[in-house]
């Protein structure tokens, strides 16, 4: 697949996630609730709707078409993981976190709002998050449900995006230079493991085999690592106009990224070796050319601009 027909899939799939974002966070209260708070569902709709490339989701869903699933289902639980990265983004930018004041171009959630609205939609989103992959709408198996959900929590919490973002403030403290085995775990917990369970979501939501879910798996976990140099790359390099964000940030705050740990080169070199792993686990899942997009996706996060 070239890249203009990978950008064009991409602006599709991800136009069909925010319709689902919009659907999911819709203003009026919902069957069952009884009211939706203004201010709430506006912090939430203002950090989630309308920006940032649906990477996330568009792993879920490309994943599952791979593998011959095109239904409604993978799309929810896109929209799902969307709600989870957007409450990550309100939390990280907060002040205690990284303190940032722009994100996507336009002020972070907590300037737009505030401090306690902004932390409440990030919960707020977490939350929604679950209740859509409960839901029967995103899969009639209930076990698929319960995996998708348990799935979600590990990849998130303690050993995962949560871990990742204590072991990421306590690395800003640290008087010694982590190892690059330290930082690609690190990495792996605060970036990859989002990654790797939206491509895992997919698998699990066509009824994968057991090789290929553990092909896929091995696939995010490549795009994952793929990701995150790619984004300490872009801050060392990039402008703030392009990115939409704060850059040299990772240097000022004492960072533990690869970039600073193997130089600008040494990077490139690992990220050119892991789209080269990404795309040989899309040839071990079976894929064949339906996989296209999924090799594709490998070399689109190492080469993006913003």
């Amino acid at each position: 697949m070239d890249e203009s027909a990978f950008a064009a899939r991409l602006a599709e799939t991800g136009a069909a996630i925010e319709r689902e974002l919009e659907n999911v966070l819709g203003v009026a209260p919902r069957p069952g609730e009884p009211a939706r708070p203004a201010r709430l569902i506006a912090a939430m709709r203002y950090a989630t709707l309308g920006g940032g490339k649906r990477l996330r989701p568009f792993l879920t869903v490309e994943t599952a078409r791979a593998l011959g699933r095109e239904d409604e289902g993978p799309r929810r639980a896109g929209a799902a993981i969307e709600c989870v990265h957007a409450y990550s983004l309100i939390h990280d930018d907060l002040p205690a976190m990284d303190d940032d004041d722009l994100r996507r171009g336009r002020p972070t959630t907590h300037r737009a709002f505030d401090e306690a609205t902004a932390i409440l939609a990030g919960d707020a989103l977490q939350a929604l998050a679950f209740e859509i992959l409960a839901d029967p709408e995103t899969d009639a198996d209930a076990k698929v449900r319960a995996a998708l959900s348990a799935g979600l929590a590990r990849a998130i919490g303690l050993a995962g995006m949560v871990g990742g973002q204590m072991l990421d403030l306590e690395a800003e403290r640290a008087t010694a230079p982590l190892t690059v085995a330290e930082i690609a775990q690190l990495q792996a917990l605060k970036t990859g493991a989002l990654l790797r369970f939206s491509v895992e979501a997919g698998a699990r939501l066509a009824g994968a085999t057991e090789a290929a879910s553990a092909a896929l798996s091995a696939y995010g976990r490549a795009i994952g690592a793929a990701f995150q140099i790619a984004d300490d790359i872009l801050d060392a390099e990039g402008d703030a106009a392009t990115l939409g964000k704060r850059v040299r940030k990772d240097a000022e705050r004492n960072k533990a990224t690869l970039v600073g740990a193997l130089g600008i080169k040494g990077a490139r070199r690992e990220l050119a070796r892991l789209v080269e792993e990404a795309e040989a686990a899309v040839d071990a899942a079976g894929a064949g050319a339906a996989g296209d997009c999924l090799r594709a996706a490998a070399r689109f996060v190492a080469t993006r601009k913003k």
